[in-house]
């Protein structure tokens, strides 16, 4: 049985912190404001994931209440919900990802974050497509104010 899953993730751009996509630092004069490290990308994805599978999306599994998630490395709960997928019969099938802001290019980092999310669920490089867009200076990314990622992703139930 295969199923498919659409997520989505925005966060604010602000000074003093790191930008983390797709599990990269890339050098930004600004970075993610959230709970945990503010990976919209790999947010968005486990958002994907999860629903595709209908488990519920990550605020119910890692609440922004909760401490033990305060400056959390999304790829290492990326990795607990493929550990989730799995205890449930599920495997990726592939991930189709856009992360939408002006600035930074994102071209030189697209590899990186394909190789670490390839890596955690498990699957083919080939299996990854990450894109970047700009919104043309419109709404709240273009005006450089956030980040935000949208992504389809299929599964498969094995048993």
């Amino acid at each position: 049985m295969y199923r498919v899953g659409m997520g989505y993730d925005v966060h604010r751009l602000v000074k003093e912190r790191k930008l983390i996509l797709g599990g990269v630092e890339i050098p930004f004069e600004k970075g993610l404001l959230g709970h945990s490290d503010a990976d919209v990308l790999l947010h968005a994805i486990k958002d994907a994931l999860l629903g595709a599978a209908g488990l519920g999306d990550i605020g119910k599994h890692f609440p922004d209440t909760d401490e033990n998630y305060k400056g959390a490395d999304s790829l290492k709960l990326l990795e607990v919900v493929v550990e989730m997928l799995e205890e449930k019969g599920y495997k990726v099938i592939n991930i189709d990802a856009t992360i939408i802001a002006e600035r930074p290019k994102m071209a030189p980092h697209i590899l990186q974050m394909r190789e670490n999310i390839a890596r955690v669920v498990k699957t083919s490089i080939d299996d990854i497509n990450v894109k970047a867009t700009t919104t043309e200076g419109l709404g709240f990314t273009g005006k450089g104010k956030g980040i935000a990622a949208q992504v389809v992703a299929s599964i498969i139930k094995l048993i």
